[in-house]
């Protein structure tokens, strides 16, 4: 394992239980995590986008202010839904986070997950095309934005400009160089996983998946990691493709540990359904004592196949317990597993 990272869905909620009570509370918490994760020394900061919810939502604001405070962790989104999303005004924003930055994004975007309210990209103004589905539109899109982000000039120039133009056609700006070789799909099969791996994107793989042959779920998970990376070596890319793969992982070392996870011990993996027809499997919680932790996180057959491990984090108990999380695993437990 390469790299370890946190990934946020940045919840608030009013309860008078939660540490962040408000969408101030999370975007604040969320960069202030940012921060602390790297004074750790973590290597990754990740955040969840849900729209219609009381969740993070519209990234690029707050990756632009993590990338302000920090200077080395990589920062990043797992995902961002594009059947919401314009890709052109996408990448200009992801151009001008990146370079805030520098150069430090690894965006992760998908089809994405059932949302909180019916066909919610309807009120983004995005409608499926004659004969497309929402995850045909989602795909369009991101086809549609890795193009742009490759810098190359589309845009026929006015001949009577506010202001003068580079000769030939124009690209959108700001153009972050290299954003386009650090941009991940968020895959739930084996067949998408394969898709992004023929645009030469990496590949992030969650906390749940398609079940496609009834295996326990990190069996499944390392499988289409394989077959991602069989269509990577035939698609011909150069470079190696990245893995990140997300866990819920709560080392019990103090009374308030035990408090809050102690009863995730005999936790298993579930079966539910994301939609109508997909069935999916949804992995484990992982809470232990860390010497307990690493030989069971040993035997995650994904873990050991990814080169990226990424923590959700509970965000409502605030930074300093998820800072403490995060120590806890970097301390006692990622260092038996290979990291560093």
């Amino acid at each position: 394992m390469k790299k370890i990272g946190f990934l946020s869905f940045g919840h608030w909620s009013s309860s008078p239980y939660s540490k962040a009570r408000s969408a101030s509370d999370t975007l604040l918490q969320s960069i202030e995590l940012a921060v602390a994760a790297e004074e750790l020394g973590a290597d990754g900061a990740y955040f969840r986008v849900h729209h219609f919810a009381q969740q993070l939502a519209s990234p690029f604001p707050l990756l632009a202010a993590v990338g302000a405070r920090t200077s080395r962790i990589e920062i990043g989104t797992g995902v961002i839904d594009m059947r919401y999303e314009n890709p052109l005004y996408m990448a200009e924003d992801a151009g001008a986070a990146d370079l805030i930055a520098g150069g430090r994004l690894q965006l992760g975007i998908s089809r994405g997950s059932p949302e909180q309210v019916i066909d919610g990209w309807r009120y983004f103004g995005h409608e499926p095309a004659e004969g497309e589905t929402e995850a045909d539109m989602a795909r369009r899109h991101a086809e549609v934005f890795l193009k742009v982000l490759e810098g190359e000039g589309f845009a026929q120039p006015n001949p009577r400009p506010m202001f003068p133009n580079p000769p030939g056609l124009l690209r959108l700006e700001p153009h972050s160089p290299g954003l386009r070789q650090r941009i991940w799909w968020g895959s739930s099969s084996n067949a998408t996983a394969k898709w992004a791996a023929g645009l030469g994107m990496h590949l992030m793989s969650s906390t749940l998946k398609d079940d496609e042959n009834g295996k326990p779920f990190h069996v499944q998970q390392a499988e289409q990691i394989a077959a991602y990376r069989q269509a990577w070596k035939e698609a011909g890319h150069e470079g190696e493709p990245r893995v990140s793969v997300s866990r819920s992982i709560m080392p019990l070392v103090n009374e308030t540990d035990r408090a809050y996870f102690g009863h995730e011990r005999a936790s298993s993996d579930q079966i539910g359904f994301i939609d109508a027809t997909t069935r999916a499997v949804f992995g484990r919680t992982y809470a232990a004592e860390p010497d307990v932790l690493v030989k069971e996180l040993a035997a995650d057959e994904a873990i050991a196949a990814a080169d990226t491990l990424l923590l959700t984090v509970p965000s409502q108990l605030g930074v300093d317990y998820n800072a403490h999380l995060l120590s806890s695993v970097l301390t006692h437990v990622a260092p038996a597993l290979g990291w560093r």
